[in-house]
């Protein structure tokens, strides 16, 4: 067989994605105020709990992580399994992640992918890819490690409310200003969601974000992932531009951050993820 992949719900692979490269996916959760729990992936989750005050979320928990690890090990047939979970900066799930593996006796290697999001996606997709080509378990890892630390992700955000309740991003967060004017550009940075720019309008924001995105891409092949929260006009568009502009585009994909990461940056996000040195999505 070949080395098997695991991943959470937070990377927004789309479940074609994950059939097709056997990629097992364990939930993340979010609680509603009246105590409803969903598990995103699993469960029908409402759309309105986006915008709801008093939703609270939680990463992948220890039960179904193992239950994933070993049904992964059981898949690889002794080839072994690489998981990728989001940074360990904004989420218990890498460190449930290294408990549950470190009950299957090495047989499983965690990958902190120090992202989240579609960059988590991608990262993941390069570790199954590398597992395809016939990589070693360790092969596998090191690839995804590369790959998570190549990648660049920036997000623009509509509104500042989910930001500040969510508590997931940075020290840097007293520079959002309290104007609701301000449209910040965040990005990944050492695991964690920080302030890149700020600008008084969306159209502004998006337009810097999109000139930043050419500007890392260069002439290197790219894949470009878009990501976006309850904005699909958006996202498609970002992603005309972005492709337009950019010279060697491996592939693209659109992913909606789903509700658990929706919770956090709020309605009308959308941002722009480079990812290096895969082979084109399928």
């Amino acid at each position: 067989m070949s080395v098997a992949i695991v991943t959470d719900s937070s990377s927004r692979l789309p479940a074609t994605l994950l059939d097709e490269h056997a990629i097992l996916q364990v939930p993340l959760y979010l609680k509603t105020e009246d105590g409803v729990e969903y598990a995103e992936g699993v469960d029908d989750v409402p759309s309105d709990v986006i915008s709801s005050m008093k939703v609270t979320t939680s990463g992948a928990n220890l039960g179904d992580l193992k239950r994933a690890y070993a049904q992964a090990w059981e898949a690889s047939e002794g080839d072994g399994v690489v998981a990728v979970h989001m940074s360990r900066r904004l989420s218990g799930t890498w460190s449930a992640a290294r408990l549950a593996a470190e009950e299957m006796d090495g047989r499983v290697r965690v990958v902190d992918s120090r992202s989240v999001g579609i960059s988590l996606g991608l990262t993941t997709m390069a570790a199954a890819q590398a597992a395809e080509a016939g990589g070693s378990r360790d092969a596998v890892y090191e690839t995804a490690v590369r790959a998570a630390a190549t990648a660049e992700s920036m997000l623009c955000v509509q509104a500042l409310d989910n930001l500040r309740r969510s508590g997931r991003i940075s020290a840097a967060s007293h520079l959002l200003g309290s104007a609701l004017a301000i449209k910040p550009i965040l990005h990944m940075s050492d695991g964690l969601l920080t302030l890149r720019e700020r600008h008084r309008t969306s159209t502004k924001a998006i337009a810097k974000m999109l000139d930043a995105a050419v500007e890392l891409a260069g002439d290197d092949a790219v894949t470009i992932g878009v990501q976006h929260c309850q904005n699909p006009e958006l996202a498609d568009a970002v992603l005309a531009q972005v492709t337009e502009r950019v010279e060697n585009v491996t592939s693209t994909i659109v992913v909606d951050l789903g509700a658990v990461l929706g919770i956090h940056v709020g309605p009308g996000a959308v941002g722009v993820t480079l990812g290096y040195g895969l082979a084109p999505l399928s």
